[in-house]
């Protein structure tokens, strides 16, 4: 067990501004915290520490050569494509991430914008606002009509634990469900529920939601092809990865009406470009990366990931995505 361990937070600032403390990480070493590290001072961050915690904020090979007293990088989240894994491998430094914190949170969120694409409840508040009520001859109005979930189609793609949760929410509102993972899973057991291929399933739905990793086999998997066979009336979500969707054909089928519209939490590069032609798209909602950021969630995180220090420094590293062993 290391005595005293220097510990460096690469990018805290997102996992809470005074309502999620570091007490159980700080406790647990000598703790130096940066709300953010730019590339080019990573090195000169992290010289001199055994662990190293990061969300966003690369850590690649070049970062690991410089760093010979690293011992252990611990991932402020589930996805872990910001580190180099083979590299940490080759150097025997197990990653370790958090899975499964925000499962809740992210789901919450799907049917949150699910349930705003449906009922356009914040488009209407607006109006009201706007007064648009007080100078209505009846007594409702509407711009768009609103619809029901029940009886519609949710076609989740990507079962893990977030995509499951969505699909039991969905059904509670009545939804049929489709998924789509290209692993094999058991069925809920709900219905109707049923596994689809990938096309059958965007054909089919009325929402499209995303719940799977990034890999390099499926950046832009969502394109101009798979956004063609939806239907006009059908909604896209996305929470997962940016990279998924093809964001210049997204526009493009938002502007030709190809489908009815988007609900985006994560886009290609974050915070989002002002030239993201996704920010002058009719009927998309972008929200800023926030689907996993309830405090209950960064809460479960933090405690989770001192859990995650707290078993390498006993010698039995947990949620290591690498294989590699405490050395």
């Amino acid at each position: 067990m290391l005595n005293a361990p220097r510990l460096v937070v690469l990018d805290g600032y997102t996992m809470g501004q005074g309502d999620n403390p570091w007490d159980s990480i700080a406790a647990q070493g000598e703790l130096t915290l940066h709300d953010r590290t730019p590339k080019e001072l990573v090195v000169e961050r992290a010289r001199g520490a055994q662990v190293l915690f990061t969300n966003k904020t690369p850590i690649d090979a070049e970062a690991m050569a410089a760093l010979p007293e690293l011992r252990c990088i611990c991932v402020l989240a589930t996805g872990y494509n910001v580190v180099d894994t083979a590299a940490a491998s080759k150097r025997g430094i197990p990653v370790c991430n958090v899975p499964g914190y925000s499962t809740q949170s992210v789901a919450q969120h799907v049917l949150a914008v699910t349930l705003e694409l449906f009922t356009k409840a914040a488009r209407n508040a607006r109006a009201v606002a706007k007064g648009r009520w007080s100078a209505c001859p009846d007594f409702c109005f509407w711009d768009v009509p609103v619809a029901e979930l029940y009886g519609k189609t949710m076609g989740i793609v990507g079962f893990g634990g977030i995509g499951q949760r969505v699909g039991e929410l969905a059904h509670a509102f009545g939804m049929r469900v489709l998924a789509y993972n290209p692993r094999p899973k058991a069925a809920p057991g709900y219905a109707p529920f049923a596994f689809a291929t990938l096309q059958e399933l965007f054909v089919q739905a009325d929402v499209v939601t995303l719940h799977c990793p990034l890999t390099p086999e499926n950046i832009g998997m969502v394109g101009g092809e798979l956004l063609a066979s939806m239907k006009p009336t059908a909604y896209l979500v996305n929470t997962a990865r940016g990279p998924l969707v093809d964001e210049t054909a997204l526009a493009r089928a938002l502007t030709a009406g190809n489908i009815a519209g988007a609900a985006l939490d994560v886009v290609c590069e974050e915070p989002i470009r002002p030239e993201n032609p996704l920010l002058a798209a009719p009927n998309c909602l972008i929200t800023p990366h926030v689907a996993w950021a309830s405090v209950e969630a960064r809460r479960t995180l933090m405690a989770q990931s001192a859990e995650n220090l707290r078993a390498f420094l006993a010698g039995t590293p947990r949620n290591v995505v690498n294989g590699v062993a405490a050395k």
